[in-house]
């Protein structure tokens, strides 16, 4: 019979895995994966919010991933639910979570200053990206969640999910349109091949891994990431699809 998940259990796999009190925590997860966990996603939650301590942060994708036509008709702040998974809702349910403005891609949060990271007014600069649409933030401006931990130094932690869901593989992809379009004002949007860059990225070292729970998992930094592939794709476009293989890289 499978053993079940426990906060202590799940505390300490954290710990293992490199989690640091202190740790700003962009956490993509699929709850099945971790296995039987006794309380449910209140005890992960808990877990993850033991691991980073007083003085850090949770945040998880609150996307709305519906018909990319109907995103903004439909987006409400306080009830659209997030699209991302059951853990990901029961976190953006939770009283005392904050989020952010984003029709589409919009990020929630629970801990230290957790409002700074969702509270930014429009208008705001930065990068823009295929995703925008006023009057809503910026998916990548200056101010945005997912901008923020890239500047502030957070760490991406994959909960039993793969590089096809890596929130941050459209950073280099913006990152990358922006910085042909200096040069070509023409310059069209490119998209990774997720996996390839998944793979290419687990080479540099950079990557702790380890079981949470039943969960293969893994702990990053942010902005290694992105500045990692960013170099490597400067020099070899390899990477690149033409255009979006399939629905979900167009979505998410």
């Amino acid at each position: 019979m499978e053993s079940a998940a426990t906060y202590e259990s799940l505390t300490s796999d954290l710990y293992a895995l490199g989690v640091r009190g202190g740790d700003v925590l962009f956490v993509q997860a699929s709850m099945r994966s971790l296995g039987l966990v006794v309380g449910g996603a209140q005890t992960v939650v808990s877990a993850l919010e033991w691991a980073v301590r007083s003085e850090g942060l949770v945040l998880m994708p609150s996307f709305q991933l519906i018909e990319r036509s109907q995103r903004s008709a439909c987006w409400n702040r306080r009830t659209s639910p997030a699209t991302t998974g059951w853990l990901t809702e029961y976190f953006r349910c939770m009283p005392g979570t904050l989020r952010s403005d984003h029709y589409s891609h919009s990020v929630a949060a629970r801990g230290c200053a957790a409002s700074e990271w969702v509270e930014a007014a429009v208008p705001e600069g930065g990068f823009s990206s295929p995703w925008d649409r006023e009057p809503w933030m910026k998916t990548f401006g200056n101010r945005s969640p997912l901008y923020l931990c890239y500047e502030r130094g957070a760490k991406a932690l994959m909960l039993g999910v793969g590089y096809e869901s890596l929130t941050f593989m459209h950073l280099v992809e913006v990152m990358d349109w922006h910085r042909r379009l200096d040069s070509d004002p023409c310059a069209e949007y490119r998209w990774l091949d997720r996996v390839a860059a998944g793979e290419d990225w687990e080479t540099c070292g950079a990557v702790h891994s380890g079981l949470v729970g039943r969960a293969p998992s893994r702990l990053f930094g942010v902005r290694t990431f992105v500045d990692t592939l960013l170099a490597r794709v400067e020099s070899d476009a390899s990477l690149f699809k033409l255009s979006p293989s399939a629905e979900s890289h167009s979505v998410l």
